[in-house]
């Protein structure tokens, strides 16, 4: 009896210890939905100290951050409107996900033709912002949280605006500010159509492309995004229209 009695009681400890477990893991879960509601809602109004990718090149590779914070309406049209055509010519109509984009990458794939992304300028922010590269599901799952979140709680200009002053456009260059000084010695506020463009063109691999020594391909990247960038509608503050 006395053996069945210590069995029971071993049991509900144990049973006491998963629960406590399980209570603790979703206190912790709920922990960090909570702060990063509250981080996300933060970056709509405070502009990012830095990005994860940021400290992870400057640590790995030793690389130096240039970044220079400049708010939308001190950047050109013409680099706003470049990059949507470049990377997400729907960024105006979606709500962070382009279904129609993701349809298509599938098909492709499908047929036997390369595995393509289809990330929006909205997923790109929020990986660049929040996250670390990588291709896990971890990391994806993640991604369409924190992008979710930015288009419920920041307008499409905040969202186009911090992608501006953060993705990377060359070792230790971060923002259109940066870029614009390092490789045209001008102001994001002075980019021409062109210049901009050629920014654009390069934003799939900018460690790999060369603004400075653009490839053929490039050149024609950038030919193709300029005459896309006049069906990008834009208002003089860069609002989606």
């Amino acid at each position: 009896m006395h053996e069945r009695q210590v069995a029971e009681t071993a049991i509900v400890a144990q049973r006491s210890l998963v629960g406590a477990f399980v209570r603790g893991i979703w206190r912790l879960f709920l922990l960090l939905i909570a702060l990063s509601v509250v981080l996300v809602a933060l970056y709509r109004f405070v502009p990012p100290p830095g990005t994860p990718l940021m400290v992870i090149r400057w640590i790995s590779d030793g690389v130096g951050v240039d970044q220079r914070w400049v708010p939308l309406d001190r950047m050109s049209l013409d680099i706003q409107r470049a990059v949507i055509a470049s990377e997400d010519a729907r960024f105006c109509a979606h709500f962070g996900f382009d279904w129609t984009e993701i349809e298509r990458a599938v098909n492709d794939a499908e047929q036997g033709g390369p595995l393509r992304g289809a990330s929006t300028i909205s997923q790109q922010t929020a990986k660049n912002l929040f996250l670390w590269p990588g291709r896990n599901l971890v990391r994806k799952g993640l991604e369409a949280w924190f992008t979710a979140l930015m288009e419920a709680l920041w307008p499409k200009a905040r969202i186009l605006e911090v992608y501006l002053n953060i993705v990377e456009w060359e070792d230790g260059t971060y923002g259109a500010e940066a870029a614009a000084r390092r490789h045209f010695r001008t102001t994001a506020s002075k980019l021409t159509a062109n210049q901009a463009a050629l920014l654009a063109a390069v934003l799939p691999n900018p460690r790999v492309y060369s603004t400075n020594n653009p490839t053929e391909f490039i050149r024609g990247r950038a030919a193709t995004i300029r005459a896309r960038m006049d069906q990008v509608q834009l208002s003089r503050k860069g609002v989606c229209r």
